[in-house]
This record gives structure tokens, sequence and C-alpha cells, in this order.
């Protein structure tokens, strides 16, 4: 396979993670303005498994989900639950829109420990993409206009464990198909966060829990895109691909929440998109290389 045609099957199946993402950030916000963090976390986690089962029948069942890299799967969902929690809280103190700007410095990390213990390789057109994505992002956000609030270093804290998460994903679908991955992030994140959700249990209402079934359903999905998007491509390819999540989440913002969209997030989007699509370029023939399907 060409790496120009699996770029582009990781950029389809990254739309699908963004839209995941996003669908995923309205449902949280809505989620955890009347229930506790861990409890959000834990019944996404419980039902999400419950949702993924056709899948887990599909490829073989329950044999099929053993694994020879056990540590590596609980490794990687301590560092993502921390993460994730992380990113819900600091959801409930800051603006969407600012929170996925710091989610951002996500790439920076992922692609740096890609490049240290996957030993992938980067080229003018990877550090482009990320560098006007990183330009782009300080466009939107314009640093030292805003005072740092608790909330954005909660999120910077959580963009570093999901930098790690997203290596060590990375690592593992070289081994391991995405339902495996899926489903031991689930089964791990239930168990390390059902003590936790007890005692902060409360009885959801009636009306919370489409929001529940969503958050429940895209966390499942946009992680399994992830993983499909990374089973195609580099790191250093996947990632600065998600930086179309931050004028997306921006829009939200704007048409849910009355969150300002002004001249600066546009100009930042062009650049995001520039840097996008300048890493999707199709290679020379006398470039192409083979990656692993």
């Amino acid at each position: 396979m060409e790496q120009a045609l699996s770029n582009s099957r990781a950029a389809l199946w990254m739309a699908g993670s963004i839209s995941s993402f996003l669908a995923m950030s309205v449902a949280g916000r809505a989620t955890t303005a009347s229930l506790n963090v861990f409890q959000v976390m834990e019944m996404r986690s419980v039902i999400g498994f419950v949702m993924l089962l056709p899948l887990v029948f599909a490829v073989g069942g329950f044999p099929a989900m053993r694994t020879k890299r056990p540590l590596q799967h609980l490794g990687r969902n301590v560092v993502h639950y921390a993460g994730q929690a992380a990113w819900l809280y600091a959801l409930t103190l800051i603006p969407l829109a600012e929170l996925i700007s710091i989610e951002f410095t996500t790439p920076i990390w992922g692609a740096l420990l890609a490049v240290v213990f996957l030993r992938e390789k980067v080229n003018v057109r990877k550090i482009l993409a990320i560098v006007l994505g990183l330009i782009g992002v300080l466009v939107i956000v314009r640093p030292g206009v805003a005072e740092i609030k608790e909330g954005h270093l909660v999120m910077l804290a959580g963009a570093v464990a999901f930098g790690i998460s997203i290596v060590m994903v990375k690592s593992l679908t070289r081994t391991d198909n995405v339902v495996r991955i899926i489903f031991w992030m689930l089964v791990i994140q239930s168990a390390i966060g059902l003590a936790p959700a007890i005692q902060t249990w409360q009885t959801p209402s009636t009306e919370l829990w489409p929001w529940i079934l969503l958050i429940s359903f895209t966390g499942m999905s946009s992680h399994f895109c992830l993983a499909r998007a990374l089973a195609h491509a580099d790191t250093t390819v996947v990632m600065p691909m998600d930086f179309l999540r931050l004028p997306l989440s921006a829009l939200i913002g704007w048409l849910l929440y009355q969150e300002q969209i002004d001249v600066f997030t546009g100009a930042g989007a062009l650049l995001i998109l520039g840097g996008n699509l300048v890493n999707l370029q199709r290679r020379r023939a006398a470039d192409a290389t083979m990656i692993q399907p």
C-alpha cells in the first residue's frame, strides 16, 4: 500500500474520531453539570463495553481478545484514565475552545515520543504540518491576553497523558487489532473507576440518559476510529489531523454556548487546514514507501 493511500484512509478514520470527540464534548458538558466526573467516566466505560460486544463477537468472541501485552494495555489505560479525568474536569472550568486549544499540545508530546520510542521518521511535510497547526492554535488562543486558570493547568497535564497514551496505542496496533485494544480499554478503565464512581454515585435523571448514552457511544467510537487511523499511518501523520477539532470546537461553542468566534479563530483554522493538506499530499512515486496496514 502506498503511503498516500494509507494517509487517505487514516484521514477518513480521523474524520470519524474527530466527529465522535466533538459529540462527546457536548455530552460531557451536559452530564458533568449534574454528575461527578468519576461517575460519568464509569458509566461511559461500562455502557461502552456493552455497545462494543457485537464487534467483539464479530471478530471471534472473548477468546480473540487474549493479548500477549497485558502490562502495556494496563499502563496505557492508567495513563489514559488520568488524562480523561483531567479533560472532563477541565471541561467544567474553562470554555470549550480554550480546553481543546490546550489539549492540542498533545500532538507535540505524541510526535516527540513516537520519534524517540517508536523510531518513527520525520520529514519536512510532517514538521510543517505540526508547526502550522501549532501556529494556528497560538493565533486562536493568543497566550498572554487572558489569565491562566486552574482549568488550563489541569488540561495541560491531561494533554501530556494523552500524548503518552497515543504512542502506546500506536505500539499496540503492531500486535493487537483495534477491537482488542478498545476491549481492554473499556475493561481496565471500568475496573479503575469503579471505587471512585461508587463513592460519588447519584441516580441520573431521566433527562440525562440520552447524554449518557451519547457519551458512552462516542467514548468508544472516538478511540476505535483513532486506533484505526494509527494503524494506517504514523503518529506524526495522524496527530496533526486532529488540529481540525479546534476550529470545529470553537464553532460548536458559538452555536451552543454563545462563545464568541473572531477573525483570529478563522485565521488559525486556515493555518491548521493548510498544515493538514501539506501533510496529506501524495508523495512522488520515487519516494513512495510501504507501511503496515
